[in-house]
């Protein structure tokens, strides 16, 4: 099997997400899988199975879970299927997974996922957040089906954020997403998931499935573009549709083997 390694949202081998691709005649069982994408010790390792034409099934791994939804990783898989010319460059691809549907296209050197738009509502605090936000100026606090949602006033708060990863390990949400305006960009955002083996993601799209719906709404604009401030860090350009999102961005393929 060759697994290919791709830095997505990226446009040099420094910045950006790295995953995995793995292209597999039938997916292997659950603790292959999961053994592979364990040793590959990278945020998430996706495995594409085509079922036809220019549809695949796609599954998506962390270091030490399955995970419900990756869109760095489903960028990876398209850049990879483009750039082996799998799939000719005009075509759009349809991903698969669990009922969903997810599709992307190439514009130039972007690729463009679509994706659903995942709601923010409103939450309160409680002890454990009220440490793990201590000094910072929170402009609201909301949950996203099973994340932790913060806007801060200064993007500095963001750039600046020192993690209690601890602390957010025994939250009982996935992770813990921030995210402020900017004035180079739309918005900002980091996003930390150490209890699924990701301290600090450095691109994180599904994120951008929340926080796109949430700043337009905000912002009163449609298309924006953004930033994760993480030490990789990387740019995605963004737009809102009714119930779904296009996240765009670059990809770099690192190695393979």
């Amino acid at each position: 099997m060759i697994i290919e390694f791709v830095n997505a949202f990226a446009n040099n081998i420094n910045s950006g997400n790295p995953a995995a691709v793995c292209i597999v005649d039938n997916f292997l069982d659950l603790a292959e899988m999961q053994r592979i994408a364990t040793k590959n010790n990278i945020s998430e390792t996706a495995f594409l199975k085509r079922t036809s034409d220019n549809n695949f099934d796609i599954r998506w791994f962390t270091p030490v879970s399955e995970a419900p939804i990756c869109v760095h990783a489903t960028l990876a898989s398209a850049h990879i299927l483009y750039k082996n010319n799998i799939i000719e460059k005009h075509r759009e691809i349809k991903f698969f997974n669990a009922g969903n549907i997810f599709t992307a296209s190439r514009t130039d050197e972007w690729i463009n996922l679509n994706f659903p738009s995942i709601k923010v509502v409103e939450a309160k605090s409680n002890k454990i957040i009220d440490r793990i936000l201590k000094n910072l100026d929170t402009i609201y606090l909301g949950i996203s089906e099973n994340i932790l949602f913060v806007e801060l006033k200064y993007n500095s708060e963001v750039k600046n954020f020192t993690p209690n990863l601890k602390l957010i390990s025994s939250l009982p949400y996935r992770a813990l997403l921030i995210t402020s305006k900017d004035e180079e960009y739309d918005f900002i955002s980091r996003y930390f998931a150490p209890s699924v083996g990701i301290d600090e993601d450095p691109v994180c799209g599904s994120a951008h499935c929340r926080l796109i719906p949430y700043w337009a709404k905000k912002l009163k604009k449609d298309t924006m573009v953004a930033y994760q401030a993480s030490k990789r860090g990387g740019v995605l350009k963004c737009r809102n549709l009714d119930n779904r999102v296009i996240i765009s961005g670059q990809a770099v393929i690192t190695h393979s083997h």
